[in-house]
């Protein structure tokens, strides 16, 4: 497992060489990242969180509603994948002040900033700073807990 985190997280790095077991990401020291709960993430701009059948469970049951209910209020279907819904400024639903189920968010939400997209090159990480006050604050995240990150994330929705 730990070859093919090593070569998820080389691919920029070594373009068309041959991917050595001893290959570092940039952040292979960790990276620090706290949430604020400043809500910037979950307001704003247009996105879609995409939630997978245990997740549902775990949300409905959180706010005490039947999973249909739930699926009615909450949800929906964007060429078959399931996401919660947003309103038409941006804000996810389930937002109001503060994220109102944090303690059961979705893969999406728990596993940021630790996505692909955000860390793969250091600018993009950089980019993410401008947008984001966690970023670089609270504790270290080490290699071993962005990669798990990566892996949970990027699995969310296989088998």
């Amino acid at each position: 497992m730990s070859e093919i985190n090593n070569k998820m997280d080389c691919r920029e790095q070594t373009k068309d060489k041959e991917v050595g077991a001893d290959c570092k990401p940039w952040y292979k020291k960790g990276l620090r990242f706290e949430c604020q709960r400043c809500g910037k993430c979950c307001r704003g701009e247009p996105g879609v969180v995409w939630v997978n059948g245990k997740e549902i469970k775990d949300i409905s049951r959180f706010l005490g509603m039947t999973g249909e209910m739930f699926a009615k209020k909450y949800l929906r279907n964007i060429y078959g994948r399931i996401s919660l819904v947003e309103y038409g400024n941006g804000d996810c639903v389930m937002y109001n002040n503060g994220c109102v189920i944090y303690e059961v968010r979705p893969c999406q939400c728990r596993t940021f900033p630790f996505w692909s997209s955000n860390i793969k090159e250091k600018n993009e990480w950089e980019k993410l700073k401008g947008q984001c006050p966690g970023i670089d604050k609270g504790r270290l995240h080490n290699l071993k807990t962005i990669r798990k990150n990566l892996i949970v994330y990027e699995n969310r929705f296989a088998g």
